[in-house]
């Protein structure tokens, strides 16, 4: 399992965070709270687990409390990675009533969302435990919240897939298919193409392919929507020479028997596009 990443840096939290509290506060700010709460109230609160899972999304709930009001005070008990039950306080908050009330909801909202990513994640990650597989997500994000998400998958154990259509090469069936079908001209261009450092990974749908992927000495093959039979022939075929990757039909009946055929890597784009919220609250103390 990957190590638990360090935070964020500010600059890459703070236009995503600034964007969600300004969603919420919108032109007049908080209406209920300045409405409710005499200023100078001071507050203490929890933010705690109602059902277990694994905790992310602190790193953005620390960010978007110290824009509200840097002075409010933030402990962490469990931190991004942590697993919890319900019950289990992740932070404790004291400081100015205004503004923990007004900071929650957009707080709340990241750490449940975060949370959801790093809990299916680590759902994954137990269930290959005992391979050598190692369980990556894709570019199937939430727009805008890919920084986020990706770490998040991190907090639950797995790894980064790409970021973005600029950091690697994958060669799918669309661009193949607009290489005339060939294989090995999608791969003699992308090797013209990219400086010495870039990695080149080609998706492929049958053993033929994978075969002629071979002999053009890719980085990396991904191996989409084959059987357990199929990667086993694969990984045999492969000899060690490339890392392999399946892709498809992946969902936690089916991973541990993908994993068992001996890849290197799983992609699960449902980490980011389907986990359900973790659900997290706050409470006054």
């Amino acid at each position: 399992m990957t190590p638990t990443p360090p935070p964020l840096p500010a600059i890459i939290l703070d236009p995503i965070v600034r964007l969600a509290l300004s969603e919420d506060l919108g032109r007049a700010g908080d209406l209920t709270t300045d409405a409710t709460i005499a200023a100078g109230t001071q507050m203490s609160v929890v933010i705690a687990a109602r059902q277990p899972g694994v905790i992310a999304g602190l790193d953005v709930a620390a960010h978007a409390l110290s824009l509200i009001d840097p002075t409010v005070r933030l402990e962490i008990h469990k931190g991004d990675g942590a697993a919890v039950k319900p019950g289990d306080i992740v932070a404790e908050l004291n400081g100015s009533a205004r503004s923990i009330l007004t900071a929650e909801r957009t707080m709340l909202n990241f750490i449940g969302r975060l949370s959801a990513v790093a809990t299916m994640t680590r759902a994954y990650v137990e269930k290959v435990a005992h391979t050598d597989a190692t369980i990556v997500c894709t570019r199937k994000t939430t727009p805008g919240h890919r920084a986020l998400e990706k770490r998040a998958v991190r907090c639950g154990g797995g790894t980064a897939h790409r970021y973005g259509l600029d950091d690697a090469v994958l060669i799918k069936d669309n661009h193949i298919a607009a290489c005339d079908g060939s294989v090995a001209l999608a791969l003699e261009r992308a090797k013209a193409y990219a400086g010495h450092l870039r990695m080149i990974e080609i998706e492929v749908d049958t053993l033929d392919q994978f075969e002629e992927a071979l002999k053009h000495g890719p980085h990396a093959v991904l191996l989409d929507n084959m059987s357990p039979e199929t990667l086993r022939r694969a990984v045999e075929m492969n000899q060690g020479r490339v890392m392999l990757e399946a892709s498809g039909g992946v969902n936690l009946d089916t991973v541990a028997s993908i994993a068992e055929t001996g890849v290197d890597f799983i992609s699960v784009g449902a980490l980011t596009h389907s986990a359900p919220n973790l659900d997290v609250g706050m409470d006054v103390v």
